[in-house]
């Protein structure tokens, strides 16, 4: 899903850029400097649904979640930043079966809890660095939650080369479980026109990168947008199930169209459109050993988010 943040268009030369940091190389949240002391916090509410596909080696599958999530930062000096963020996600999975998993559904529930750190500090007007430790847990209803930790961080800088155009570069570092991954991402805020944007949608994090999105905004209440991104997660499997305590993964890219609403500066609805592409789920049992492993057809996905800033 799309960062909690409003899309605001760069005015002035901005520093510091800590909203990049908080966002995991998202959106800059403001165009203005923030001044010492101030703190503010945002809350967003989102509702997910991946409609049945056919996987490729039979049967078929969909599911529908939903997520919370909830952030606090504060700006100390004029070049330290501070925040705390959490979320909450879960997954309700359904297989039609017989299918590519056999008789009995590889998993049902599946629950992501996480929370971060975002600290950002600015080196100069133009230039800021942020690093975003996470720490999340993905796990079936019912395993252990001590067998189902990933950690790492989110690091990189951004620089503001005009008032309308700030890049960057950012890095994931993370233990997914059982598994190490690095994954380099562009930090991208381009004001190409008065309308059109070129920017990230999502917040990188264990699951992959930022993405990428071009918007237009058709006045100041309404904004269309499309963009991808791809996402790689795993989570650990209960003992009641085919492969009990193993690991589920799923994979693909999420291609969208978004329609958003904004009620002033604060306070924004997104609905969002598209279909994840090359999509592929793997079971593997508690060794790590692959049991089963199917592509499916691109999947119809629709998604509902608010949010609100304060």
């Amino acid at each position: 899903m799309r960062s909690p943040s409003p899309f605001l268009p760069l005015r002035q030369a901005m520093a510091p850029l800590f909203a990049l940091a908080c966002l995991g190389a998202g959106q800059t949240a403001s165009a203005q400097r923030v001044p010492p002391g101030e703190v503010s916090s945002s809350f967003t509410l989102s509702a997910v649904n991946q409609r049945d596909a056919d996987l490729d080696n039979g049967g078929t599958f969909g599911w529908n979640g939903a997520a919370v999530y909830a952030e606090v930062k504060r700006q100390f000096t004029p070049e330290l930043s501070l925040g705390l963020s959490a979320r909450l996600a879960r997954e309700n999975w359904s297989f039609g079966t017989p299918g590519a998993f056999g008789p009995v559904a590889p998993w049902t529930d599946v629950l992501r809890p996480s929370i971060g750190v975002n600290l950002g500090y600015a080196l100069a007007r133009d230039l800021s660095l942020f690093v975003s430790p996470q720490l999340e847990w993905a796990y079936e209803s019912g395993a252990r939650t001590s067998d189902a930790v990933s950690y790492g961080a989110v690091l990189g800088g951004v620089k503001v080369f005009s008032p309308s155009l700030v890049l960057g570069l950012g890095v994931g570092v993370f233990r997914q479980i059982d598994r190490s991954q690095i994954f380099p991402f562009p930090i991208v805020n381009w004001q190409i026109t008065e309308g059109w944007r070129l920017s990230n949608p999502l917040r990188a994090g264990p699951a992959g990168g930022a993405g990428l999105e071009l918007s237009y905004a058709v006045s100041d209440a309404w904004e269309l947008a499309t963009g991808a991104a791809f996402r790689d997660y795993r989570f650990r499997l209960n003992g009641s199930g085919p492969a009990p305590g193993g690991l589920g993964r799923s994979e693909g890219a999420p291609v969208f169209a978004r329609l958003t609403r904004k009620f002033g500066p604060l306070a924004q609805l997104d609905l969002y459109a598209g279909a994840v592409a090359g999509g592929k789920l793997q079971l593997h049992d508690a060794a790590g050993a692959t049991l089963q492993s199917t592509g499916y057809r691109a999947a119809p996905l629709l998604a509902l988010s608010g949010s609100v800033s304060f």
